[in-house]
């Protein structure tokens, strides 16, 4: 039976949800940075320092979020991002979320840590989706990877460039990160606080990394799995790395992870289709810079030789609005729609891209504008947004 989600008004009321609904180990997966978590928190405190310019008496009907995003139809400039562990926020995480940004009209990104597998995406869905790729040492693991990914006709391919090695992520290590859970004294009782969770966990066959298991060579439990990970991220991975899996891929090919406009001009050079600038979430590099604020920079120097998206810190309508002003043309939600998905499921990633659309309109009309391309950095006001430094 549908939920009334209506009084979940704003993306911190899914997260509050959800903090009461998922288990600690892995609600603090989702929101939590690396070391300090400096960065973490400075990906949406910077976005709160940018202020609005209030347009009156202007025409305000018919207004429209649709764009394209690498050629896609997209009804708002926004694309679900890849992230880890998301079937352990709710049972099939990921096919649900799948099917909610397919219902709403925005791209959904599978990551290479998914629960659910690839084949289980297309096998639920009938939209094409993407696929994001971690470069592993297994180079035959990981160009069947890409092959299973070609075959389930997934419409781009999503290479993350700052995952070499693991950030320093102190709450994954103190909870003992797993899938599924460990038996451990400290989970089984914050999993008794978790009823309506287990039940749905138990209802389902898919509790381990779905593109993993099974598919690399000698991992078929947990215990295998877990040596393997640990070993498998490389480190060597280079830009000659990138133009052999461009061409292996043959398909659209999104960079991810980019902060410096050295390495956007490299991205332009790899042949890549579009870059998203993102500090992954603040979980990698502490004390560096929000993503807003390398925004400006990279726009400058490759905006026109590529489409330049951003992720990381965006919590509202507002904030998509503010980084398309600055040149933004797409965004990528992580935590957002993780929130609602811990929180209702399918519903509530539904709800989490419904505040967002919402928010972006509205704010978008009071700043005098109807159409989402007409919209420049003209909208907000000097002084409160991030520039280029030359």
């Amino acid at each position: 039976m549908k939920r009334d989600l209506s009084k979940m008004t704003c993306i911190e009321d899914l997260r509050l949800m959800a903090q009461r609904k998922v288990p600690k180990m892995f609600y603090d997966y989702a929101d939590s940075g690396s070391w300090t978590e400096r960065t973490y928190r400075d990906n949406t405190s910077d976005f709160q320092d940018i202020k609005f310019r209030q347009r009156i008496l202007v025409d305000m009907e018919n207004r429209s979020l649709e764009t394209k995003m690498i050629g896609q139809d997209v009804k708002m400039p926004v694309a679900i991002a890849p992230t880890g562990f998301t079937g352990m926020q709710h049972a099939d995480g990921e096919i649900l979320a799948a099917r909610a940004a397919e219902k709403f009209g925005v791209p959904f990104s599978l990551s290479t840590m998914s629960i659910c597998s690839i084949e289980d995406i297309a096998e639920n869905t009938s939209a094409p989706f993407w696929f994001q790729l971690y470069v592993m040492r297994d180079r035959e693991f990981m160009e069947n990877l890409v092959k299973r990914a070609q075959a389930a006709q997934c419409s781009a391919l999503i290479l993350t460039v700052d995952l070499q090695v693991l950030g320093q992520r102190h709450k994954d290590i103190k909870n003992g990160l797993s899938a599924p859970p460990k038996p451990t004294i400290p989970n089984m009782i914050n999993l008794a606080t978790k009823p309506e969770w287990c039940m749905k966990m138990l209802n389902t066959k898919r509790r381990t990394f779905g593109n993993i298991v099974g598919h690399a060579k000698n991992v078929t439990d947990l215990s295998s799995l877990s040596s393997w990970t640990a070993e498998q991220f490389d480190p060597g991975l280079s830009w000659d790395d990138v133009a052999r899996i461009k061409d292996l891929w043959g398909g659209k090919l999104i960079l991810k992870g980019v902060m410096e406009p050295e390495d956007a001009e490299l991205a332009v050079k790899s042949g890549a289709d579009a870059l998203v600038v993102s500090n992954h979430g603040g979980r990698q590099l502490d004390d560096t810079i929000s993503s807003i604020k390398a925004l400006p920079d990279i726009v400058s120097a490759v905006g026109n030789d590529i489409e330049v998206w951003l992720d990381s810190g965006i919590r509202s309508g507002q904030d998509i609005l503010k980084a398309w002003a600055l040149g933004a043309r797409g965004t990528m939600i992580g935590r957002a729609f993780l929130y609602g998905l811990g929180a209702y499921g399918e519903e509530g990633v539904t709800r989490a891209l419904e505040i967002l659309y919402k928010e972006m309109d509205i704010s978008m009309a009071f700043t005098g504008n109807r159409n989402i391309h007409d919209v420049t950095r003209d909208i907000l006001i000097k002084g409160t947004y991030p520039t280029t430094t030359d």
